[in-house]
């Protein structure tokens, strides 16, 4: 796959098949990425790949916290998004729940969903991606290199990713079953595995802005 054509097709799945994903193939993938660009070549990134019962039992904390009524949060920090933002958030809710059908009214299909994602929209592996706590903010571009590239080198493999905080938000759960130290920031989450392509959600093309709308032009 041409790179122009990946960056293209590139999208979040949010539905896996269970078959497993061969570390072999993982390790080659993680090894490319690894290329991606950083801040003077200071590579913060810190990787922990999660399978198996590990990543099931964090599934099931994540929505027993969840469920319980704990707040979630996040090590990433920041306000919840406002205006535009916050729009262009809750169109793309819309979009996924008009594809399966999900209804404003109907709060067991919403409350299963919302699980869903607590579980890592239960793909057979996900990447928790760190880094040590001490580094200045430019390891956050870095990591957002990182995760990009990881994403467009999987479909060569034919796998999809979803890139979200939303697994991370209880990182004490987290913590607990990947032996992940407290000096190191649990930034971002990739689900990644097989996908399931007769899943309706996974049919959705998010939109961008047309780039008159973001870009500015000086003196060219």
């Amino acid at each position: 796959m041409e790179l122009i054509e990946a960056i293209q097709n590139r999208k979040s799945i949010r539905a896996f098949k269970p078959d497993p994903v061969p570390r072999s193939v993982l390790e080659e993938i993680i090894k490319i990425a690894t290329r991606a660009p950083s801040s003077m070549n200071t590579q913060p990134w810190e990787l922990y790949v999660v399978g198996g019962d590990a990543l099931t039992n964090i599934g099931r904390e994540n929505v027993e916290k969840v469920m319980a009524g704990t707040t979630p949060g996040s090590e990433m920090g920041g306000a919840g998004y406002q205006g535009i933002y916050r729009e262009r958030q809750v169109a793309l809710a819309i979009q996924l729940f008009q594809s399966m059908g999900i209804t404003r009214e109907d709060k067991p299909k919403r409350s299963a969903w919302m699980q869903r994602g607590f579980r890592s929209f239960d793909s057979p592996v996900a990447i928790f991606v760190c880094y040590d706590k001490s580094l200045p903010s430019s390891a956050v571009f870095d990591i957002g290199s990182l995760s990009q590239t990881i994403a467009l080198v999987a479909l060569k493999y034919d796998l999809g990713t979803c890139i979200q905080s939303q697994t991370t938000t209880y990182p004490d759960v987290v913590r607990k079953y990947t032996g992940i130290p407290e000096n190191k920031l649990i930034y971002i989450c990739l689900s990644i595995g097989y996908p399931d392509d007769d899943f309706a959600a996974n049919s959705v093309v998010t939109k961008r802005e047309p780039i008159e709308n973001i870009v500015k032009w000086c003196g060219i």
